[in-house]
């Protein structure tokens, strides 16, 4: 995922307490989940790092 990044750190994966399972939020397409299923692409156009403190900034 964008470089090999690792979605633990995305800013679309999120905790779904209805499946108590962490998922990605992003809508994919039929292509982009066939690459993402078949690993063929090492790299997420979606990928957004999530930083908590970019978010407080706004907020100030």
């Amino acid at each position: 995922m964008a470089g090999k990044s690792s979605c633990e750190f995305c800013a679309y994966y999120n905790y779904n307490e209805a499946f108590d399972d962490y998922e990605c939020e992003v809508n994919l397409d039929e292509d982009d989940l066939e690459r993402f299923m078949s690993g063929t692409d090492s790299s997420c156009p979606y990928f957004r790092f999530s930083d908590d403190y970019k978010i407080v900034e706004k907020q100030n």
